[in-house]
């Protein structure tokens, strides 16, 4: 698929497919507890691409990249930020490697770097931006198609993001993460978000959309935190105030630690029941966040194809 062709297709409401988890997909696959992923895309780049090639099997129209933690602030805790610029375009290379034999388009993951700008953290908005458009320069040099900032926890990362992205001259997705507002009288979140949902800052997700499109995202909408029925009540919101696609990564459900395993309780047909509506309520891009699998991104597909009969 073109990279034309792909945008054609969003512009004319088509409902696009994404693909799901990568994190736990590469520890499948060997990734260590606290290893370095982005490591992976020099030294086991068959795995990281075998990642790629199930989801696109599954029937994903896009695909991320091996690069979430790929600004010089995450890569600090593993003692690469030299690094840097070769894992992001290698990734990037790797990602359409694979993409090229499917039709498929690369849109590059970039996470947060896990620092707050001045004055509520150490990192002034110059360093943030540069930190971030390094990351994009770099992902567009290794050919990706577009980036989505995504998991991001504050609007004022990520317009430093979205700005930086931009001017590496790419089409940019750009995802917030929402948590459940806590009870007034308690101070608890219930898992039903019954008080609505808001940032850590306690950002709505319609300002939240309404900021990022001002910023310039081509592309808005949330990923990781919330099962895919808060998804569906999410993007009803954001569609209130919504101009632009809106892209919706789910998780598997809310994580359970069992001794010491994640588990994720949401399987793909319990997923797969809620895409409609899921798309009903918005959604022009699916896929999945933490825990799916590309079980979850095939049964994604073919509710998205009854949805087309």
């Amino acid at each position: 698929m073109a990279k034309g062709n792909f945008l054609e297709r969003l512009k004319a409401g088509e409902v696009l497919l994404s693909d799901g988890a990568w994190g736990t997909e590469l520890q499948k696959l060997g990734l260590e507890a606290g290893g370095n992923p982005e490591e992976w895309n020099v030294t086991n780049p068959e795995k990281v691409k075998q990642v790629s090639e199930s989801y696109y099997q599954a029937g994903a129209d896009m695909g991320l990249t091996n690069t979430f933690n790929g600004t010089r602030f995450r890569q600090k805790h593993y003692g690469m930020t030299e690094r840097v610029k070769e894992f992001n375009r290698e990734g990037a290379r790797l990602a359409k490697e694979v993409a090229r034999k499917h039709g498929g388009f690369v849109v590059a993951s970039m996470g947060p770097t896990g620092e707050f700008v001045e004055p509520l953290g150490l990192v002034s908005e110059d360093e943030m931006y540069e930190a971030f458009k390094e990351q994009a320069d770099a992902l567009k040099e290794g050919g990706a198609d577009a980036v989505v900032i995504e998991t991001i926890f504050n609007l004022p990362e990520m317009k430093i993001a979205i700005r930086a992205a931009k001017d590496a001259g790419l089409f940019v997705f750009s995802t917030m993460f929402f948590d459940a507002k806590a009870d007034p009288a308690t101070g608890e979140k219930p898992k039903d978000a019954r008080f609505g949902f808001a940032t850590m800052f306690g950002e709505s997700p319609t300002q939240c959309v309404e900021e990022m499109q001002e910023a310039g995202a081509d592309v808005v909408g949330t990923n990781c935190g919330n099962g895919i029925e808060n998804m569906v009540r999410l993007v009803k919101e954001m569609k209130t105030v919504a101009t632009k696609p809106i892209l919706v990564h789910s998780n598997a459900g809310i994580p359970k630690l069992e001794g010491t395993k994640v588990i994720y309780d949401e399987t793909p047909d319990v997923m797969a029941a809620k895409i409609a509506a899921l798309v009903e309520a918005g959604a022009q891009i699916v896929g999945g966040c933490c825990g799916t699998t590309p079980e979850h991104i095939r049964r994604f597909r073919e509710e998205l194809d009854k949805l087309k009969k």
